[in-house]
């Protein structure tokens, strides 16, 4: 069982300051609906220099260090077969008082799912309180979370007793494969991490998350014309047939691993046999263990039909996300947050889910964490994303509280079972 949060009881500053917040809501709105009609989509540069801009504007009154990190450059298949080169934004670094003993690690991302010619680009209001709009929900709304908590922390006292450090990454909707060792080597110097996806419209926040990867098998063969040279020819699409049903077969194998075949494309014309042809899958893994498995029966399946009669296959990507298992400090991390709940008036709730975010990298080097920190919300990845408006307050006074019972020892518990 958790122990009450009991700052609030003591600190007159501290109550005031979170009291503050309820003024900042139509701000935070107002906002969030302005950022929305920014397009930054992942490969959308322009859009997310635009992004980076409006986020210094908005957090230059906390008067922090600030540190732009160009990203390495990725690779990606591209129609045809071959794999070209992938241009990355810049990731956003925040931090103030380096050099507290108490470190915490706060993570989102400025890039959205929808691509520069997608054409959902407006926010619209379904109702009093249910904003939809491309990342209002995913995170446009939870970096502003993040910026009112921070702006109510940094009205007490208590905030000289933290070092606060924020990551905002171009790429996560990709799968942070540029940002991730940035990711990594950050969490080693922190304590405990917040990440800024949003919460589901009830409240509840992720507990456990499965990990993931993104693969593409591209299978080479021979082409010839399917009425007279048919035999001479080597049927890339068959072979990809093969190579998929071996795939999918694999679901299951592991408790609760899939393996979602998910775009295919090979062939140019019904009358020639096709000498390429293509697959995208992913693949959800529960424990971290279940990821040397998965590649080893992976490097089989490619392994059977590489180099053999005529045939070439090439597999690219690699699981990116590890399995978020929960550590006794995770845990207890958890459970202090759901006491800051209770003490708002908030219920906190926790469910495993088969979504992958940052928090599973924070995870994986070590650092104990909650990910679903930001606005209430839903439908998100979607046209039809939207946020529940009366959460921005609602949800920077949770992690503003956060921050308080950090900073005043009411979280040294979870330090200790860290290690």
């Amino acid at each position: 069982m958790s122990s009450p949060i009991t700052i609030l009881n003591t600190d007159k500053l501290a109550r005031e300051a979170l009291t503050r917040i309820d003024s900042r809501a139509q701000v935070m709105i107002d906002t969030v609906i302005a950022w929305s009609k920014v397009n930054s989509g992942s490969r959308n540069l322009e859009g997310l220099s635009h992004m980076e801009d409006l986020v210094l504007e908005a957090f230059a009154p906390l008067s922090p260090e600030v540190e732009l990190i160009e990203l390495d450059d990725g690779e990606a298949v591209n129609e045809a077969g071959q794999v070209v080169t992938i241009k990355n934004g810049r990731t956003i670094r925040l931090f103030k008082r380096p050099q507290a003993n108490r470190k915490v690690l706060m993570t989102g991302h400025t890039d959205t799912v929808f691509a520069k010619d997608h054409n959902f680009q407006e926010p619209v209001w379904l109702d009093d309180n249910i904003l939809n709009g491309p990342g209002v929900a995913d995170m446009k709304g939870g970096i502003l979370v993040m910026l009112n908590a921070l702006q109510a922390f940094e009205e007490t006292p208590l905030a000289e007793h933290v070092g606060w450090e924020i990551l905002l990454s171009p790429d996560e909707e990709t799968g942070s494969l540029a940002s991730a060792k940035i990711l990594a080597e950050r969490a080693k110097s922190a304590d405990i991490g917040l990440t800024y996806e949003p919460a589901l419209a009830d409240g509840t926040l992720a507990g456990a998350r499965k990990g993931s990867g993104n693969y593409t098998v591209v299978v080479r063969g021979k082409a010839a014309h399917a009425g007279r040279e048919f035999y001479n020819g080597r049927n890339a699409v068959v072979a990809l047939s093969s190579i998929i049903t071996a795939l999918a077969s694999l679901s299951g194998e592991r408790p609760e691993m899939t393996v979602n075949p998910a775009v295919i494309k090979g062939g140019i014309a019904p009358n020639v046999v096709p000498d390429m042809a293509w697959c995208r899958f992913n693949v959800r893994l529960k424990e971290p263990e279940d990821a040397q498995y998965f590649e080893r029966k992976v490097s089989e399946i490619v392994a059977a039909w590489d180099g053999v009669d005529g045939y070439s296959v090439q597999l690219h990507g690699g699981i990116n996300r590890p399995p978020k298992a929960l550590s006794d400090a995770n845990i207890l991390l958890m459970d202090a947050i759901k006491s800051c709940g209770a003490e708002l008036g908030i219920s906190v709730d926790y469910v495993p889910t088969g979504g992958c975010c940052e928090g599973n990298n924070l995870a994986a080097a070590g650092l104990p964490n909650v990910d679903t920190l930001g606005v209430r919300g839903g439908m998100i990845h979607s046209a039809d994303e939207f946020v529940c408006v009366d959460s921005f307050a609602e949800r920077a006074k949770l992690s503003a509280l956060i921050l308080m019972a950090f900073a005043s020892g009411e979280l040294d518990h979870v330090l200790k079972a860290k290690g």
